[in-house]
C-alpha cells in the first residue's frame, strides 16, 4: 500500500476468503483492506499515539438518518460526556479533496452538529472549527489535540 503523510505503525493484516483484510481495533474485527480503509487506519493511529485521543471515545461506521436516508460517518469522536465532537471521513489516497469532499461532511454534520470537521486522504490533512453562532468555520492549520478540543 502507498505510503501516507501519517505515521507508519504495526497494522495487523491478513488474507482473508483470498482478500487482504485489516483488524480495525475500533470494531474488533478484521474489514477488508480498501485504499480508504489503510488511511482511516493509519489516521485513527496517528490520532491516538501523537494527538492523545482517547481510543474508547472514538467510532468508526456510525449510522445517522439524513433526510429520511441512511448514512454512515466513517469515524466520528465524541467528548466526555459523550455527545460528537467531531465527524473524519476518509478517502483514498488518490482522491483529490474537494468541495464535493466537505459538502459530504457538511451534511453529516446537519444532524451530529459536531465542533469540528476533518477530512483525509492520507496525503493531506483538513480540520476546520465550527461557529455555530455566526454561521462560519474556521480552517485550522494543524489537527488539535484531544485536549485543545
Amino acid at each position: 500500500m502507498l505510503k501516507l503523510n501519517l505515521p507508519p505503525f504495526n497494522i495487523n493484516v491478513k488474507k482473508i476468503d483470498g482478500k487482504l483484510s485489516v483488524f480495525d481495533e475500533l470494531r474488533r474485527k478484521y474489514v477488508v483492506l480498501t485504499p480508504e480503509e489503510w488511511v482511516r487506519q493509519h489516521f485513527i493511529n496517528y490520532l491516538i499515539t501523537e494527538k492523545g485521543y482517547p481510543k474508547s471515545l472514538i467510532s468508526n461506521e456510525i449510522q445517522i438518518n439524513l433526510n429520511q436516508q441512511k448514512k454512515r460517518c466513517d469515524t466520528v469522536i465524541y467528548s466526555r460526556e459523550p455527545s460528537p465532537l467531531v465527524i473524519v471521513e476518509y478517502k483514498a489516497p488518490e482522491v483529490v479533496i474537494t468541495q464535493d469532499v466537505f459538502d459530504q461532511i457538511v451534511r453529516y454534520n446537519i444532524v451530529l452538529k459536531v465542533q469540528y470537521l476533518i477530512v483525509s486522504n492520507g496525503l493531506s490533512h483538513y480540520c476546520c472549527k465550527m461557529d455555530y453562532v455566526n454561521q462560519s468555520f474556521e480552517y485550522l492549520s494543524d489537527i488539535p489535540s484531544y485536549n485543545e478540543l
